[in-house]
């Protein structure tokens, strides 16, 4: 345990601890706060390591970051995750080309309708960059795009026809359950 010098009162900084871990919700914090109190009430950083489930350097730098700037310091940090493989410029641009083509417009023979992996394929050869399947649903997602079935509507389909059939088979359905 690292020394305190003998104006500090390590019952008054133990009560502190205790307190912010009483009203704390989130569970890595509440950890974190768990690591220093055990650290002032004398137990060794190895033996908070195991009762805590962390590995020892872990331990050590809570306990660093306490001494060296409070309770306060103990905050988790935003993680931004890894950088985006694709620019603005370039998801712009493939938005452009998925709302406004089909796969047979930009070369994919045979496609009527854009799927993930013909996305993939899409951005590996227009971009030059190679992204896994989940990569690039969670770029879709990002670009508020969202896979629907799509909906046929034939070209030489008659609706005077259509209706007549309609009507035709009501009468049908009728007489097949005695009401006509």
């Amino acid at each position: 345990m690292r020394k305190f010098d003998d104006s500090v009162d390590i019952e008054k900084l133990i009560s502190e601890v205790k307190f912010v871990m009483k009203t704390e919700k989130n569970v890595r914090m509440y950890k974190r706060y768990s690591v220093i109190l055990k650290h002032l009430q004398g137990v060794s950083n190895k033996d908070i390591a195991k009762m805590e489930s962390l590995e020892a350097h872990a331990v050590g730098n809570y306990i660093k970051k306490y001494h060296e700037g409070g309770l306060n310091s103990l905050e988790i940090k935003y993680s931004p995750g890894a950088p985006r493989k694709m620019n603005p410029q370039q998801e712009l641009e493939l938005v452009d080309i998925i709302t406004n083509n089909i796969p047979e417009d930009v070369g994919f023979e045979s496609r009527c309708n854009w799927t993930i992996s013909l996305i993939q394929e899409l951005i590996e050869n227009k971009f030059s960059i190679k992204m896994c399947h989940s990569a690039v649903d969670v770029v879709l997602h990002r670009l508020n795009l969202s896979y629907t079935r799509p909906t046929y509507t034939l070209a030489k389909a008659d609706e005077e026809k259509q209706i007549k059939f309609k009507d035709d088979f009501e009468d049908l359905k009728k007489i097949s359950q005695g009401r006509g």
